[in-house]
């Protein structure tokens, strides 16, 4: 069963949008990520369908962990985009419960050393953190920004973590979100793109550390964990995220 129209128009509009959006640029000497081709012809599939079949897959519960400062592109982008496809997620931080909000932080690249933070929006809590129960989501997302700094900090945090790490269900991390991963301690053996500056960290755990591209547009699918250096990547980072999930956006 395919998708209406509107919803295929939506679907189409919003990954077009996050390549041509006009803000701040976080990172100003790079160019836009390249746009996915508009088409009419869009539709959820199962992964073990045959080629051109499409049909409408499961709706998937999706776990996304943020805290204050967390980076104002990385959350609001990702909810938009898993929303648009039909998933539902659910948005946490620690200490606090539905209905409040986080600060986010607009990171940007202004002729100094290393980024600039400033406040962006606030982003809504839709659920307690003391009401999760993992094993009842079948993903999770970890943005990045300043957040992760101190959600490593949280054991909570690094249990829900190593669930989907020990139960193989897609994680998708992107910039400093792998910062978690390496508290967690999930990281050996296996290969993670990060922000630059996370990448010792990244190493120093047995992991190869994937390196961005010149654009930061570069995302990699390694097992259950799809990864990313920045928000140029969130096209290529969610399209490898819903097709971890079993619910990938074809466009043909």
């Amino acid at each position: 069963m395919a998708y209406t129209m509107g919803t295929i128009s939506l679907c189409a509009d919003l990954l077009q949008s996050l390549a041509s959006v006009s803000r701040v640029a976080l990172f100003t000497m790079l160019p836009a990520a390249s746009a996915v081709p508009l088409t009419t012809n869009i539709s959820l599939s199962d992964s073990s369908s045959d080629q051109g079949s499409h049909f409408m897959s499961a709706r998937k519960k999706i776990l996304m962990l943020v805290g204050d400062y967390v980076e104002d592109y990385e959350c609001m982008v990702p909810l938009q985009i898993l929303q648009t496809v039909g998933h539902e997620v659910d948005v946490v931080c620690p200490d606090k419960s539905a209905g409040e909000s986080v600060a986010t932080a607009i990171h940007d690249f202004e002729g100094e050393q290393t980024y600039s933070e400033k406040r962006g929006h606030n982003f809504r809590i839709t659920r307690t953190f003391d009401d999760v129960s993992e094993s009842t989501y079948d993903g999770l997302v970890l943005p990045g920004g300043r957040a992760p700094e101190y959600l490593r900090l949280n054991p909570r945090v690094l249990e829900i973590t190593r669930h989907f790490f020990e139960t193989e269900k897609p994680v998708a991390a992107i910039c400093h979100g792998p910062q978690i991963l390496v508290a967690a301690g999930v990281l050996k053996g296996r290969e993670c793109c990060s922000y630059p500056a996370v990448a010792p960290e990244v190493a120093m755990q047995q992991c190869e550390s994937i390196p961005a591209n010149e654009t930061f547009d570069n995302a990699h699918t390694n097992g259950n964990l799809v990864s990313a250096p920045a928000w140029p990547a969130h096209p290529a980072w969610m399209r490898g995220f819903l097709e971890l999930l079993g619910t990938p956006v074809h466009v043909d």
